[in-house]
């Protein structure tokens, strides 16, 4: 009993669709329209929920470049000869007045501490897959008498 109610039901079930489909047809056919009916374009969004920079979005428009070397100036080096890990260095950047302080491994923007010295902290530039060594000093200053 319950296979024949199952078999009914697909039958039943296919002549509603061929019937609906046949309906399509014919009302295409009579009105002389031979344009096939329109589509809707579908497209995927991507949303960027990974850690770091989003690699969709353009790097001259994020702050990850900023601060370059040229906009830094060295304000203040604290080192301890003992310990040069705990040596710590004031960095200014000139555009905006925004102040860092950092030690060795930090990073700000592409820029990577690598060593800081009593009178220069060193930096390792990443750009374009490549990595260069640049020096920041402190300016000197005139001892008043």
């Amino acid at each position: 009993m319950r296979a024949a109610s199952l078999a009914l039901a697909a039958v039943v079930l296919n002549a509603a669709i061929s019937a609906t489909a046949g309906g399509q047809q014919r009302d295409n056919g009579a009105r002389g329209d031979t344009t096939p009916p329109s589509s809707s374009l579908q497209r995927e969004v991507f949303a960027y929920e990974g850690g770091g920079r989003d690699p969709f979005m353009s790097l001259l428009k994020s702050g990850d470049v900023r601060p370059l070397i040229s906009d830094l100036k060295l304000t203040t080096i604290v080192y301890d000869g003992r310990f040069a890990a705990r040596s710590v260095a004031v960095l200014r950047d000139i555009t905006n007045r925004k102040i860092y302080r950092v030690k060795t491994g930090d990073i700000v923007g592409r820029l990577k501490v690598t060593q800081i010295r009593p009178r220069e902290v060193v930096f390792t530039v990443q750009e374009f897959g490549f990595e260069r060594q640049e020096t920041l000093s402190l300016t000197k200053q005139e001892e008043t008498p």
